[in-house]
């Protein structure tokens, strides 16, 4: 009974592996990733750290049930599930997540010591934070596990089924292209955003 209970990924039919629900991770890495960001600028703007000493306690264990126990019994994965409940499940190999969520486990763990523990003020607390939030960003907005692809990278190993099905060599559709004329709109839109932002900000205190 154990053994059914307490796995990493869940077993579907046609499916050789254990897998995982991409939907509910990305859905879970958006909820952490707003209370994090809330927490975040709270502290930043108030120099005041309690949410964000609450945060990455429970980000630390809820990712520890991701990896030691299971990912079925992680809370903001069984949030995720109630709120994409009623889309199509897109299935991904469980054993790359378990990687991933291991460097987050990881990360947390060392801002639990730095920030809740030892209240230290330091820029390396700042650059895992930045690090913990690009890595559930990507996640839930892109789609893109960027710790499943350092796995591949480590492993070298041929994995299947991937997010997006990017384990697979496929030419992309029209709709996916992006032509020279949207990039250089893509530039100029985001190069005038940071330009006007420096000069609200710098010339105009």
């Amino acid at each position: 009974m154990l053994k059914t209970t307490i796995t990493f990924g869940e077993p579907v039919e046609n499916y050789d592996r254990l897998v995982l629900n991409e939907r509910e991770a990305r859905a879970g890495a958006g909820i952490l990733f707003l209370f994090a960001i809330i927490s975040f600028l709270y502290a930043a703007t108030y120099m005041d750290f309690r949410f964000t000493k609450v945060f990455i306690t429970f980000f630390m264990l809820d990712f520890f049930v991701r990896v030691f126990i299971s990912p079925k019994y992680a809370p903001s994965l069984i949030a995720g599930r109630l709120f994409v409940s009623h889309q199509t499940p897109e299935y991904v190999s469980a054993t790359p997540k378990r990687f991933a969520w291991s460097i987050g486990f990881i990360l947390s763990v060392v801002m639990f010591i730095l920030v809740v523990v030892l209240e230290m003020m330091t820029k390396i607390k700042l650059v895992i934070c930045l690090l913990c939030l690009s890595l559930l960003y990507f996640e839930a907005v892109f789609g893109i596990c960027l710790g499943c692809i350092i796995y591949r990278l480590i492993t070298h190993k041929k994995t299947q089924y991937c997010p997006g099905g990017t384990c697979m060599l496929q030419q992309k559709e029209n709709i996916q292209k992006v032509s020279f004329s949207q990039k250089m709109i893509v530039l100029i839109a985001f190069s005038s955003a940071a330009y006007f932002t420096y000069i609200a900000y710098y010339l105009n205190p």
